[in-house]
């Protein structure tokens, strides 16, 4: 096949960029924060559009075990800081 005509095929597969890091990680969320941080119905908290450090203050608690929790104890415990810092970041540019 032309070398040129290889490379026009890529082009539109190189151009699409991964999704960030934050949103990403989380996806492992959505199920019961619901997607982009805004759950169905109020028995949780909408994140989309908190702040960056309150997020993070939150998720360092319940690692840390001084706010209550049913799960997120649990939970909290599998992301070290830098990524809750990524997740805090891409949940706080979402809409609210």
């Amino acid at each position: 096949m032309n070398k040129l005509l290889c490379l026009l095929l890529l082009v539109p597969v190189l151009a699409t960029a991964a999704p960030p890091l934050g949103e990403r990680l989380y996806a492992t969320c959505s199920a019961c924060h619901g997607t982009n941080g805004k759950p169905v119905g109020n028995a949780l908290p909408k994140l989309a559009g908190q702040r960056k450090e309150a997020l993070i203050a939150s998720m360092r608690a319940f690692r840390d075990g001084t706010r209550p929790a049913t799960i997120m104890h649990q939970i909290s415990k599998g992301y070290p800081d830098q990524y809750v810092e990524q997740m805090a970041a891409w949940l706080a540019m979402q809409k609210p």
